[in-house]
């Protein structure tokens, strides 16, 4: 006699279509996951970095009479770099070298002044967002 036989479709299996289901599943909720938008995650404080929420994105001319100052600050790693205040107010937190990949500091606090004072005379040119090159860096000698 036989033990309990199982019976099964010829045409349809269960198990291809349960693990496409949670495949997309997966993939749904990934993409959902990651689709927070950059004022969403710009928002966030981190400790020990000024509230982000304080900084403001200078629009096309807004800041060219503010005064403008700036203020060398520590960055990981022994490294340097700079806030930028209008009127009093943080306008720019850059604790990285900009143009280059990465999140490392600038070596020097005298290359961290260099660029906080070509980015305020960019702001007061009318210059925004004031981005920097990478061939302005090679020219105040701040990366080879």
């Amino acid at each position: 006699m036989k033990a309990n036989s199982t019976s099964r479709s010829a045409f349809f299996n269960p198990r291809p279509l349960l693990g496409l289901v949670l495949c997309f599943t997966g993939l749904f909720l990934a993409v959902v996951g990651s689709s927070k938008s950059f004022a969403q995650i710009a928002s966030t404080t981190l400790p020990g970095l000024p509230d982000s929420r304080s900084a403001e994105s200078p629009a096309q001319g807004t800041h060219a009479s503010a005064n403008l100052t700036y203020k060398v600050i520590t960055a990981p790693q022994a490294t340097w770099g700079y806030d930028v205040f209008a009127d009093g107010r943080l306008m720019i937190h850059q604790s990285s070298v900009p143009a280059l990949p990465g999140n490392e500091g600038f070596r020097t606090k005298e290359d961290a002044t260099k660029v906080a004072l070509l980015v305020i005379e960019k702001i007061r040119k009318g210059e925004t967002p004031p981005t920097i090159s990478i061939d302005e860096m090679k020219t105040l000698s701040v990366i080879k």
